[in-house]
């Protein structure tokens, strides 16, 4: 994924000052970002903006996407309702390289009120700069789907 520079990223309240920061991080990393809202603190629905970013991803418009909010349960539940999304909750630099390694996440989710701004750039970096292994990382893979 490390050549693919386009990322679709969206959260609620609690991921908001996040999402500020990590917009501001990825383009002073070279990627151009679509962000899915929401644009303000003020307290939201955060499947209003999980569904777009993971619609985002499914789509093949963006190869990965960032959802934020305050446990990342919410927005990862919402976006793995959506056929060939694979969000996963990471909350330290080494589940986000296995997240991408053994489960080939397109999504990553994180956790706003139990991460610091710099692990979760971390984690983003990981997480972009990290290859599926396939193998047998794949046959699961495959699994995953319910059609």
């Amino acid at each position: 994924m490390s050549t693919l520079k386009k990322i679709a990223i969206g959260g609620d309240h609690a991921g908001y000052a996040y999402k500020k920061e990590l917009i501001v991080f990825l383009e002073n990393e070279g990627y151009t970002v679509d962000d899915h809202g929401t644009n303000n603190p003020d307290s939201v629905d955060y499947p209003d903006f999980a569904h777009p970013t993971a619609t985002a991803v499914e789509r093949g418009t963006y190869k990965a996407g960032i959802l934020i909010c305050g446990s990342a349960n919410g927005v990862a539940i919402t976006a793995n309702k959506h056929q060939g999304i694979r969000a996963a909750i990471c909350w330290n630099p080494e589940i986000a390289l296995l997240a991408r390694q053994h489960n080939d996440a397109n999504i990553i989710c994180l956790p706003a009120r139990f991460t610091s701004l710099n692990d979760c750039k971390e984690m983003i970096k990981v997480f972009l700069e990290t290859e599926f292994e396939g193998g047998r990382h794949q046959t699961r893979v495959n699994k995953i789907a319910c059609s």
